[in-house]
């Protein structure tokens, strides 16, 4: 399993890697445990500006690997919860107490609890041939909890016809419904993201630190609240810079 997901730094930047690409990049719930884990850890670390999420191989992730998985067999709402639920929320939990932005760096097919990574992050740079979808209502399955995650950065509509029809979309799309922040070609996936990784590098992490969190606190606010909490949280950012 320590070889299914690897950590790597390359000065203030993290990077997290899942190097499945034989199961498409599919993690279990005990690996999905494990990535929660470092990301809670790498997520509060001060010598860090950005962690950059990325798969090995041909796709970026699958999903989750149906293998063990508890849905397949009778038990009570508790343990469900337990089993399933409480993991992949956690998951998401952790992408947004981590100070600095997740940048989700996709190739390939981003499909189910994959999908879900690139939408919860905060950026997401996409190769031309990347491919989005939440596939579950095939199986019946409500996927609510990819839901949640996607809910603050899709339209509603856009969240909506994905969940219903299942169908794949393309990079292009993806953007368009707010689900990427960037497209560019297979080939410059990797210098899409260093240019990013770069800019973040040449900032303050205070100053990065703000902007994430000005960014989750401002969507739950009403318009007064959500300006008064830009003035006071730049005016603590300038005072510590003139201080």
């Amino acid at each position: 399993m320590a070889d299914v997901l690897q950590f790597t730094r390359d000065g203030a930047i993290g990077r997290l890697t899942i190097n499945r690409p034989e199961k498409q990049n599919m993690l279990t719930l005990a690996q999905l445990a494990e990535l929660n884990q470092m990301l809670g850890k790498v997520g509060v670390d001060k010598e860090l500006k950005a962690v950059v999420v990325g798969g090995a191989g041909a796709d970026f992730c699958r999903g989750r690997d149906p293998a063990g998985a508890p849905e397949a067999a009778p038990t009570t709402a508790l343990a469900m919860r337990g089993a399933l639920i409480d993991p992949i929320l956690g998951f998401y939990a952790a992408v947004r107490a981590c100070e600095v932005p997740l940048i989700a760096a996709v190739q390939g097919a981003a499909l189910g609890f994959g999908c879900a990574i690139a939408s919860v992050a905060d950026i997401t740079i996409a190769a031309d041939d990347a491919r989005f979808a939440f596939p579950e209502m095939r199986h019946d399955l409500p996927p609510t909890l990819a839901m949640s995650a996607a809910m603050d950065r899709m339209p509603s509509k856009a969240l909506l016809w994905m969940v219903y029809s299942t169908k794949e979309i393309d990079a292009n799309t993806a953007l368009s419904y707010g689900l990427a922040s960037q497209v560019t070609s297979r080939a410059g996936l990797d210098t899409a993201v260093k240019e990013m990784t770069d800019t973040l590098t040449a900032r303050r992490r205070d100053a990065i630190v703000t902007v994430k969190r000005y960014a989750q606190r401002a969507r739950l606010a009403d318009m007064p609240a959500s300006a008064d909490l830009a003035g006071n949280m730049l005016a603590v950012v300038l005072s510590s810079k003139s201080g």
